[in-house]
C-alpha cells in the first residue's frame, strides 16, 4: 500500500537534498509569440497556498506519497484550482528548484540532451554538415545543430520540451559536488495534453529549476529539425472559476559517484508503471517474406546488379554502403533469402568489388546510377569526397559476417571480395595508427581526416575483431582493442556517444550508443577479458535512455492513433531528429541477448524484447494496413513530439527506409522464441503466445500459439545455462530449431533442463 506522508514531509525531504518545490501560474501574450508577461509563483511548504495572479485567485494544494520499496523518493500531486474570476492565455507549472548547482552537473533528458547539450552549436539547414573553416579538422571539440541546449557560455541557459520528445517524460542529473542525482520522472500530460518539461539555470549558475507545465507552452520558440528557432505554437489556455489541473511526477534520489550512476538508475525506473507487450499483428516469417519480395521488386536494380536503399529518385536513395541499408541489408537477405535473393546478393558482391573501394581504402561512401561512385553531400560542394567513417565499419562488419556465412553455405568468396575487404581494413589500422582516432569523416581520395572526434566508427572495433578472426590478421585485433578503450574512456565514462548519422552533425545519437555494445560484447568474445562485459552492461544501460518504456497515447484521429500503436521499444534517433523509430539503425539487438546470455542479468533480455517485439507493427501488410503506406514500405518515422508541426504527432510517412533493414536482421539473428530450460526461462520475441504447461526436474513444456492471421515459422534458441557460457557463434540460428505454426494453431515443444 502507498503511504501518504504530509506535505512538510515532502519540503523536508527536498531541503535536504537542496530543493524547493513551487507552484506557479504564468500568462503569455500570444500575439507576440507566447512571450511572458507575468507570472506568480509560491513555495508548497503546506497543505494549501493562494496564488493570486490578474483578475484570478488560485488554491494550490499538495499530495504527498512514499513510493514503496524506495525510501529516498517521494510521489508528488499537486492540485491547482481556480478559485475566483478568470485568466486567459495562461498555463500552470510546478517548479522544482535546486541550489548548489554547477555548470559541471551532469543533466540527462532521455533522448533529449546528455550533459545537458552543453556543446558548441551551429545553425545549418538541413542536412547539416560543417561550414566553417575553423571547425573543420581532426582536433575540434563536438558541434551539434541548434537543438535545445544548456548554455555552454555566459547568456541564458534553458530547455524546453515536449513530453513526447523524450524517450520518458523526465530529468536527471547528478551534481558533480557531493556526488549525489536525482530524477524527476513525469506522465506524458494530464487533461490539458501533453506536459511541457523543461530546466532553467540562473545567471550564475547557481540554480536550476526543474518544471513541469500544463498545456505545454515554449516561450518564443518551437523546435524545429536544425532550426529551434521556429515560431511558438504552443497554444495557452483560458482559464475560469472552477477549472481544476492536476500535475503528478516523482522525484528519486541516489548516490551517484559517477556519471554511470545516472544511467543505471534510470535503468531502475525507466518503467515506472506495467507496460503490456505490444500486439501479436506479424509473425517475423511473414514480414521476411514481404520485405524479401519487396527488396527484389523494389530495391534490385537488375541492370547492374546491386540493391539500392530506396527508390533511387536521388543518391542518398540510390546506393550507401553502410549506416542505410547497402552490404547490411543483404545479409539477412543472403541468410534467408530464396535461390533468386541469394544469386541477387552474389551479382551485388560481384558489383562492388574492386570498384566500390575508393583510392582511400575505405568503400566509396555513396553511388548513383550504378556506375558513379561519390563522397560527400552533393547539396554541399564543401564536402566532396568526405567519407562518414561509420559507413565503412558497418559495411566491413557485415560484409565479414557475409563471408564466414557464405563458407557455411558451400558459396565461394571471390579473391576479390576478400582482397577488398582487408584492404578496408588496413585502411582502418592505417587511419588509427596516423591519428589515434578514427573521427568522423575521412578524405575518399587520400583517407587524411576531416573532421575527427565522435564515435561515428564506433562499430569499427566489432568489425575489426571480426575480421582479425577471419583473416587471422593480429594487427586488426590489436587496433579494435585500443580504439575501443579510446571510445570508453573518452565517451561512455563520460555519458556520450556522438556522431552517428551522416546528417546530424556531432550530435548525441542511439546508433553509435548501440554500436559500442556491438563492439564492447565482440572484444570481450574475441579476448574474454570481463572489463568489456562490465562496459557493454553499463552502455546497455546508457543505451536504454533512447528507448521509449511507455505507450504514448496518439490523437486518436491520427494514423497511429487508429491503428493502435504501442510505442514501447521504439528508438529515438538522436537529439537533432526528434523522432522514435521502428528498431535500431541499423542493428538487430544481438549484443543485447549475448550481454544477457553472459551475465544473466534480465534487463537486457527485457531490453531486446521491447524492441524486437515492437517492430511488426510498423510494417504495412496487405493483412495489416498502415494508413495509405505501400506494403513492405517501412517509415523510420514515429512522431511523438511536433518537431515536424503538431499536426505530424502520430502521422508518418510514405517512405521506404533502413527501419526494414532493421526488421530483417530481427528476423534472422533473434530468436522468435529463447527458452532456459533449467530456470524455467520462456521469452518469446516473435508474435507468438507461449506457455509452460508442464516444468518438472527433467523437461520444461512450452506451448505455443501462433494469434495472427499469417502462418509462423519461428526460430527456436533453446539453452541450458551452462551453454550460455560459451560465446554465440556467427550466424547461430541458421540451424536452429524452426516450430511451424498455421493461423490460430497451437503446439507444444519438449526441452530438456540438461545439457546435450
Amino acid at each position: 500500500m502507498t503511504r501518504t506522508i504530509s506535505p512538510a514531509s515532502a519540503a523536508e525531504w527536498l531541503t535536504s537534498h537542496h530543493g524547493t518545490l513551487f507552484a506557479r501560474i504564468s500568462r503569455y501574450a500570444p500575439e507576440r509569440y507566447n512571450l511572458l508577461i507575468n507570472q506568480a509563483r509560491a513555495a508548497l511548504a503546506g497543505p494549501l497556498e493562494n496564488i493570486p495572479l490578474c483578475d484570478s485567485d488560485w488554491l494550490v494544494a499538495l499530495e504527498t506519497r512514499a513510493v514503496p520499496g524506495d525510501g529516498d523518493a517521494i510521489e508528488c500531486e499537486v492540485t491547482f484550482k481556480c478559485a475566483t474570476g478568470a485568466i486567459s492565455a495562461a498555463s500552470v507549472s510546478v517548479d522544482i528548484e535546486f541550489t548548489g548547482w554547477s555548470v559541471e552537473n551532469y543533466v540527462l533528458l532521455p533522448a533529449a540532451a546528455y550533459n545537458g547539450n552543453r556543446f558548441l552549436s551551429r545553425r545549418i539547414p538541413y542536412s547539416p554538415k560543417l561550414w566553417f573553416v575553423d571547425d573543420i579538422g581532426p582536433d575540434k571539440p563536438t558541434i551539434v545543430t541548434d537543438i535545445p541546449k544548456l548554455n555552454d557560455s555566459d547568456g541564458p541557459s534553458r530547455i524546453q520540451e515536449r513530453s513526447g520528445s523524450m524517450a520518458l517524460p523526465s530529468i536527471g542529473f547528478r551534481c558533480a559536488p557531493g556526488g549525489r542525482g536525482i530524477w524527476m520522472l513525469t506522465d506524458q500530460g494530464n487533461s490539458l495534453g501533453d506536459y511541457g518539461i523543461g530546466i532553467e539555470e540562473n545567471r550564475d549558475r547557481s540554480k536550476a529549476t526543474l518544471s513541469i507545465t500544463a498545456p505545454v507552452v515554449r516561450e518564443l520558440y518551437n523546435y524545429r529539425n536544425c532550426d529551434m528557432r521556429a515560431p511558438s505554437v504552443d497554444v495557452p489556455m483560458d482559464f475560469k472559476a472552477g477549472d481544476v489541473v492536476k500535475i503528478s511526477f516523482r522525484l528519486h534520489a541516489f548516490a551517484a559517484p559517477d556519471v554511470q550512476a545516472v544511467f543505471d538508475k534510470f535503468a531502475a525506473l525507466r518503467k515506472p508503471s506495467p507496460v503490456s507487450p505490444a500486439p501479436n499483428v506479424l509473425p517475423f516469417s511473414a514480414c521476411f517474406a514481404l520485405q524479401e519480395a519487396k527488396f527484389n521488386r523494389d530495391n534490385f536494380v537488375a541492370e547492374h546488379g546491386y540493391y539500392s536503399v530506396g527508390p533511387r529518385q536521388n543518391f542518398l536513395q540510390d546506393w550507401q554502403i553502410g549506416w542505410t541499408g547497402g552490404m547490411i541489408s543483404t545479409y539477412p537477405l543472403l541468410f534467408a533469402g530464396s535461390a533468386t535473393t541469394r544469386q541477387n546478393v552474389i551479382r551485388n558482391f560481384d558489383w562492388l568489388f574492386p570498384n566500390g573501394i575508393s583510392p582511400s581504402g575505405f568503400f566509396w561512401d555513396c553511388g548513383a546510377n550504378g556506375t558513379e561512385w561519390l563522397g560527400g553531400d552533393i547539396r554541399k560542394p564543401h564536402t566532396v569526397n568526405w567519407h562518414l567513417i561509420r559507413k565503412s565499419a558497418d559495411a566491413l562488419f557485415f560484409i565479414v559476417k557475409q563471408f564466414m556465412l557464405m563458407e557455411q553455405l558451400g558459396i565461394e568468396v571471390k579473391p576479390a571480395w576478400r582482397d577488398g575487404t582487408r584492404g578496408v581494413c588496413d585502411a582502418f589500422v592505417k587511419l588509427w595508427r596516423a591519428n589515434a582516432q578514427f573521427g568522423q569523416f575521412v578524405d575518399s581520395l587520400t583517407g587524411a581526416l576531416r573532421v575527427g572526434g565522435s564515435t561515428s566508427a564506433a562499430l569499427a572495433p566489432a568489425a575489426l575483431a571480426l575480421a582479425s578472426r577471419y583473416f587471422h590478421e593480429p594487427s586488426y585485433q590489436e587496433v579494435a582493442e585500443q580504439s575501443a578503450e579510446l571510445f570508453y574512456q573518452k565517451y561512455t565514462r563520460a555519458g556520450l556517444s556522438t556522431g552517428g548519422p551522416g546528417d546530424a552533425l556531432q550530435n548525441p545519437d542511439s546508433e553509435s550508443w548501440f554500436a559500442l555494445i556491438e563492439s564492447y560484447v565482440a572484444l570481450h568474445e574475441a579476448t574474454g577479458d570481463a572489463k568489456w562485459l562490465v562496459r557493454a552492461s553499463q552502455t546497455s544501460r546508457q543505451f536504454s535512455t533512447w528507448v521509449v518504456s511507455y505507450d504514448f497515447e496518439f490523437p486518436a484521429q491520427s494514423m497511429f492513433g487508429k491503428a493502435g500503436i504501442r510505442t514501447t521499444g521504439s528508438v529515438y534517433a538522436n537529439t537533432q531528429n526528434k523522432h522514435s523509430a521502428p528498431g535500431l539503425c541499423t542493428l538487430s539487438g544481438l549484443a543485447l541477448l549475448k550481454v544477457f546470455r553472459a551475465t544473466g542479468d534480465r534487463f537486457h533480455l527485457d531490453l531486446l524484447r521491447d524492441i524486437a517485439h515492437g517492430l511488426p507493427q510498423y510494417l504495412p501488410h496487405p493483412l495489416k494496413p498502415l494508413g495509405d503506406a505501400k506494403d513492405g514500405w517501412m517509415c523510420e518515422r514515429v512522431n511523438m513530439t511536433d518537431w515536424e508541426g503538431p499536426q505530424r504527432i502520430g502521422e508518418t510517412l510514405r517512405m521506404t527506409t533502413w527501419a526494414e533493414t532493421s526488421l530483417m536482421l530481427t528476423t534472422i539473428e533473434i530468436p522468435g522464441l529463447y527458452v532456459r530450460p533449467d530456470q524455467s526461462l520462456v521469452v518469446a520475441f516473435d508474435h507468438i503466445e507461449a506457455e509452460i504447461v508442464s516444468d518438472d526436474k527433467d523437461r520444461l513444456v512450452v506451448k505455443l500459439t501462433n494469434p495472427t492471421p499469417m502462418p509462423a515459422d519461428v526460430r527456436v534458441l533453446s539453452e541450458n545455462a551452462a551453454d550460455a557460457r560459451q560465446a554465440l557463434p556467427e550466424n547461430a540460428l541458421r540451424d536452429c530449431q524452426i516450430a511451424q505454426l498455421k493461423p490460430g494453431e497451437s503446439t507444444t515443444l519438449d526441452f530438456p533442463k540438461s545439457s546435450i
